[in-house]
């Protein structure tokens, strides 16, 4: 599994056409192999929501964002007017396939058994 970030800017221009800031864009897609699309096929977990995040920007209004299954596996694109955000957005993105990585993982075991160590 493979996560792609992509990373944009476009400056702003005002009515007058002067400059008013740079809008940010961040594209995030996780790359999976056939046999883990199976898996998420057989599970049928494609909504299964990985990350749930809102995410409050300098300026304006919070951010909600939502990382399904299917959402990452796609490819989305999320839009913010300052890099702090976009920092968060990223941080976001890694965690959700970090969680779907685990989600694969999970459903890995069924039918099967897992022993854990508990030391107190």
């Amino acid at each position: 599994m493979k996560l792609i970030i992509r990373r944009n800017q476009a400056d702003v221009k005002g009515m007058f056409g002067g400059h008013k800031g740079v809008k940010f864009s961040l594209y995030e897609k996780c790359d999976v192999s056939d046999a883990e699309k199976a898996v998420i096929a057989k599970y049928k977990v494609g909504e299964y929501v990985l990350a749930n995040y809102q995410i409050k920007p300098k300026k304006g209004e919070p951010l909600d964002f939502r990382i399904t299954v299917d959402g990452i596996i796609s490819g989305q694109t999320v839009e913010t007017d300052d890099i702090e955000t976009l920092l968060d957005l990223e941080s976001s993105m890694k965690q959700g396939c970090r969680n779907m990585l685990n989600l694969l993982a999970v459903m890995g075991t069924f039918g099967g058994e897992e022993v854990f160590e508990i030391n107190v």
